[in-house]
């Protein structure tokens, strides 16, 4: 494969919509110029929506990583500089820092691979260097069509014909739906070394109402520990008419989550409606109001719930994007390689084509800069790699791995 750099750009060139005036009747500012999927509302404070344009002027080059996949969806960094990336069909693989692919991993459980379903997340056991654990979240599918959001773990073997040993299952969403949509799903390791699990409500009606059910695990966030057992510190543990797994509720799709790097809290990045894409700092048995509230209109038209945008004790997001990113995979980034763009965060939009940089100020959102715009790809997944670059997984029949590097 080509190791030269494909193009260089100027992040504060790299998109020349930035910084345009905001089409009539939206908030100002913002540096996205598409009329907004739902200009009848108004965010509940300043700044929650169309951030001012930053333009950081950080130069940086796209090298090219690996090439060839179908449909990736995931990356983790083992030791020694080589990653598992996770194919939607159902294929987990191991690529050298050279960018050869290994043969699908062996061992792996059979997934639904329709639609949005599939093999998705993976994640490494914090204690990975003695136990060699992985974790991965996918479709799991169920008798009679049906299917839902699992996690399981086993244990890597190297080599020539990589594998997983001693598979488990150590969660599974319920009710199981027959739904090819809205899973989820990101693995995100608490400082605590419990694992957070971010899901989806499955989209059908059906499935959003039970949003707000505290007996169903439809739209929610939830906290485990490693071998899936449940902690007794989560919010809703002990009482009989609920799922104790239970961390947040009111979620639609959660495909973004990552931990603060400073305060250790899970930040999460959400699917949102037609106008209605959202971060939320997920607190402990907070409830972020979907489908009783939300920001956006349906995607085949028409408001949400009559349009209602807040209620007494439900969530307010930090920010949501009016119009939408479709956001995907996220990262604090906290590397020296780019000490302009330490503390941003980094956000895949799967539906704007785009990186998103976001600049944070405690819990307010106070710049946003779009980058890669001009590549046309499809952003899945976004991850700060061990050697300070920033790690691009594009989705689609011939996906790509590439990262940022800083442009000599």
């Amino acid at each position: 494969m080509q190791r030269a750099a494909i193009f260089t750009l100027m992040a504060g060139l790299a998109g020349s919509a930035c910084g345009a005036q905001a089409p009539p009747g939206t908030p100002a500012g913002g540096v996205d110029p598409r009329p907004p999927n739902a200009p009848n509302q108004r965010p509940a404070f300043d700044g929650q929506t169309r951030a001012p344009g930053q333009k950081l002027g950080v130069a940086f080059t796209v090298v090219p990583v690996a090439e060839g996949f179908e449909h990736p969806w995931s990356l983790a960094f083992l030791p020694g500089g080589r990653m598992l990336v996770t194919e939607r069909p159902g294929r987990l693989r191991v690529v050298a820092a050279d960018g050869t692919t290994s043969v699908p991993v062996a061992g792996l459980p059979a997934v639904d691979a329709r639609d949005q379903g599939g093999l998705l997340d993976v994640s490494l056991d914090p204690d990975y260097g003695t136990n060699r654990r992985i974790y991965w979240s996918y479709a799991e599918p169920r008798d009679g069509g049906a299917n839902n959001t699992a996690v399981a773990r086993g244990v890597f073997v190297d080599g020539a014909a990589p594998r997983v040993d001693e598979v488990e299952v150590i969660y599974r969403q319920t009710p199981s739906m027959d739904s090819p949509m809205h899973f989820g799903s990101r693995l995100v390791w608490g400082r605590d070394k419990t694992l957070f699990v971010t899901q989806g409500e499955r989209s059908y009606i059906e499935g959003r109402m039970q949003s707000q059910r505290m007996d169903s695990l439809l739209g929610k966030i939830v906290r485990i520990n490693a071998d899936g057992s449940i902690p007794d510190d989560n919010p809703f543990a002990g009482r009989p008419v609920t799922a104790p797994a239970i961390w947040s509720i009111g979620h639609r799709n959660v495909q973004a989550a990552a931990l603060h790097p400073t305060t250790g809290e899970l930040w999460a990045v959400e699917y949102g409606t037609r106008g209605g894409d959202e971060i939320n700092i997920a607190r402990k048995g907070r409830d972020y109001g979907w489908p009783t509230i939300a920001y956006g209109i349906e995607y085949r038209g028409g408001p949400i719930t009559g349009g209602i945008t807040a209620r007494e004790g439900m969530e307010q997001p930090l920010y949501y994007w009016d119009p939408i990113i479709g956001p995907s995979g996220m990262t604090f980034y906290t590397a020296d390689l780019f000490p302009a763009w330490k503390g941003s965060l980094f956000i895949g939009g799967h539906g704007s084509r785009d990186l998103v940089r976001v600049s944070i100020d405690g819990e307010r959102v106070v710049g946003e800069e779009r980058l890669l715009v001009d590549r046309r790809d499809v952003v899945r997944d976004v991850r700060q790699g061990p050697d300070g670059a920033i790690y691009i997984v594009t989705d689609g029949g011939q996906g790509q791995i590439y990262k940022l590097v800083p442009a000599k």
